[in-house]
């Protein structure tokens, strides 16, 4: 090594040289602002178009409670016949569709046991009304008896009772002796107790006449019920509409065998109708009877009232029967489809607002809100109050003239704004 040389020690890397430290500071810097710009922005908010969406402004005023509800025209009075006995359709005299009295035949059935057994019937009436006849002449016959006996005894009497006093006469002028005329006191006496003796027997016969005519009447009165039975189920045979209307269904064909109580045909009054809604069980707390209802059918309205509610639920929903205080038109028919509006009540001055999808009375939820001159919607908590079928009330979240978004959003359950354009 030359005296000349000077070992210069190695030069530190460039990044860590003062003016590297402040690069790398202000990188990381500037990486940590922009994380946190991003972290705040959040996802990116969807975009819709306004004309896909619901969108209506909350309004301060009264609002009508009312529920709507679909149903249909169904008669009031629906008559369903049934077998009265087993037997076999014979024929279908009249098809569903037509216009029945009440007492015209719509079946008839056959059963040869029935027939047989109302014969019979007849039979055992006949022998039992003649039994009640022969009884009640042989009874006559010893009441006639026992009269005749009595009379005999009460003319007995009468004479003993003139010798007696012819007797008296002649004891008292010393004409007879003392013993005749105590023979003739005797046999007086002895005719008195007989003509007793057989008017208690005609008493105790009458009334034995009446308690034998009455076992006998009995055995008539059994008989000629077997035949008033008899004849009833010889009667259904002729199955009738019971009702004057429209025979809606017929529910056998000739030549089927049917048991008793099977159903054959049902009749109702087409002239006589009532609305029958389907309302949705998350509605039906509110519902009560003698509510006025408006049923729209065929264009027009018609007034009613509620008559009926089913306790059950039956597929969600809960049937509500509707009295009409109006005529419906002359199109109405039974089986019509209609619309009903069951009038609750009117909130005075309140906010409300289209009801949204999925709000529940006094329950709450969010909504995405638009505000006059913007374009992005906000998700805004809201609390709700009672409820109608086509409006809300709200009770926290929303001032008058608030824009909502009321379409269903559950597709952007995740974001906090929504872009709309």
């Amino acid at each position: 090594m030359s005296a000349m040389d000077i070992i210069k020690p190695d030069a530190p890397h460039r990044f860590w040289t003062p003016r590297g430290r402040l690069v790398i500071a202000g990188f990381a810097v500037v990486t940590l602002v922009a994380a946190g710009v991003l972290f705040g922005m959040g996802k990116a908010a969807p975009t819709a178009n306004r004309s896909d969406l619901w969108i209506e402004a909350a309004t301060r005023g009264d609002m009508r409670r009312e529920i709507r509800a679909s149903g249909t025209l169904v008669p009031r009075d629906i008559r369903w016949i049934t077998a009265g006995v087993t037997a076999t359709v014979q024929q279908v005299v009249v098809l569903a569709g037509a216009r029945v009295k009440g007492d015209g035949v719509i079946l008839e059935l056959t059963n040869p046991e029935v027939l047989a057994n109302v014969r019979k019937a007849q039979a055992a009436l006949a022998g039992a009304q003649a039994d009640v006849a022969a009884a009640r002449a042989s009874l006559q016959s010893q009441l006639l008896d026992h009269k005749a006996a009595l009379a005999a005894a009460e003319s007995d009497l009468k004479v003993a009772r003139i010798k007696n006093e012819a007797n008296a006469r002649a004891y008292s002028a010393g004409a007879i002796a003392s013993v005749e005329l105590r023979e003739s006191q005797i046999t007086m006496e002895k005719g008195d107790t007989r003509a007793s003796i057989e008017g208690q027997r005609v008493s105790a016969f009458e009334q034995n006449m009446v308690a034998q005519l009455q076992a006998s009447q009995s055995h008539r009165d059994e008989a000629a019920s077997a035949l008033a039975i008899a004849q009833q189920q010889a009667d259904a045979l002729q199955v009738r509409a019971g009702i004057d209307g429209i025979l809606q269904q017929v529910e056998v064909e000739a030549g089927q065998q049917v048991q008793a109580g099977t159903k054959l045909a049902r009749v109702a009054r087409p002239d006589d109708l009532i609305a029958r809604l389907q309302v949705p069980e998350s509605l039906a707390g509110d519902l009560g009877l003698d509510q006025q209802v408006a049923i729209d059918v065929r264009e027009q309205h018609v007034l009613g009232h509620v008559v009926r509610i089913d306790p059950a639920v039956r597929e969600g929903a809960v049937t509500v029967d509707v009295a009409l205080d109006q005529a419906l038109p002359a199109a109405a028919r039974p089986d019509l489809s209609v619309q009903g509006r069951v009038v609750l009540d009117t909130l005075k001055d309140v906010i409300s607002i289209g009801r949204p999808a999925q709000a529940t009375a006094n329950g709450t939820g969010t909504l995405f809100v638009l505000h006059a001159g913007e374009s992005v919607a906000r998700r805004v908590p809201v609390r709700f109050g009672a409820a109608s079928s086509d409006r809300i009330q709200v009770i926290a979240g929303l001032q008058p003239g608030d824009q909502a978004v009321l379409s269903d959003t559950l597709r952007w359950s995740g974001y906090e704004r929504l872009q709309i354009r």
